[in-house]
């Protein structure tokens, strides 16, 4: 990390929809509670994706937003060589059907900006609530030391499937996730059938949890600090922050 860290947030202009602008200011502010110096480096749509940050994050939008995002970051690239060079990238709802490979909007098949080996379909009805799981920790290093369950607020109409090269970020306990019914035998845990939520793959981390899903999940914030920081999660300063304690025990009650 240089002096300063730099958190992009990647074009809040059209993906700005349900709040999700929050994770940038959930991670600037848990690392000024640690003495770090942090700004926040607003991206916005034509102009070029910095590939030197040290974290990005992405958020929701309808389908005209998704698209225009998705033209951008692939002609671009600027996102892409970041994922590249291992720098961490946090992607909510269409942030993270954008990053795939392909997913429908407009009722035609948009191509992704392919850091996510996953695709979208449409769901038959919306999925909106509460979804809660457990972290799946054999995707990337910055999940490895996940022990938290996560929680968020879903609002989609996606059906997301994963790919060989990407791995969930949950198993669904409680919501939809990903709607995605996958064999366990991936997983090695000897079940059945699980439904997987998010997606995990290098650097890059995906969600369908809104909330903003990192307010919501503090461990997840740290994971993405100490990665772009180049350090382990349990070697970071804790935070004793009372409200969010009791805002975790109430979504997850």
């Amino acid at each position: 990390m240089a002096n300063t860290l730099t958190i992009g947030l990647v074009l809040p202009d059209v993906l700005g929809t349900y709040g999700d602008d929050g994770n940038a200011l959930v991670l600037r502010q848990r690392a000024r509670l640690r003495g770090w110096d942090a700004e926040i480096r607003p991206i916005r749509l034509g102009e070029p994706v910095p590939e030197s940050l040290d974290i990005y994050t992405l958020g929701g939008g309808e389908d005209s937003a998704q698209i225009l995002a998705a033209e951008h970051l692939i002609s671009d690239g600027g996102l892409t060589r970041a994922a590249q060079a291992g720098c961490p990238i946090f992607a909510v709802c269409a942030g993270l059907q954008v990053l795939g490979e392909s997913f429908r909007a407009s009722g035609r098949v948009i191509d992704g900006v392919g850091l996510i080996d996953a695709t979208t379909s449409p769901l038959a009805e919306r999925a909106i609530g509460e979804v809660a799981s457990a972290p799946v920790t054999d995707g990337s290093p910055i999940t490895a030391e996940l022990t938290e369950p996560l929680t968020g607020f879903e609002n989609h109409l996606g059906a997301t499937i994963l790919g060989p090269a990407a791995r969930p970020l949950g198993t669904v306990r409680t919501g939809t996730g990903n709607a995605d019914q996958a064999a366990t035998a991936d997983l090695r845990d000897g079940s059945a059938q699980r439904t997987y939520e998010g997606a995990v793959q290098g650097s890059v981390i995906a969600t369908y949890m809104h909330g903003p899903a990192l307010a919501r999940n503090p461990q997840l914030a740290d994971a993405l600090l100490a990665h772009a920081t180049d350090q382990k999660l349990g070697d970071l300063e804790p935070l004793d922050l009372p409200a969010v304690d009791q805002l975790r025990k109430e979504r997850l009650g």
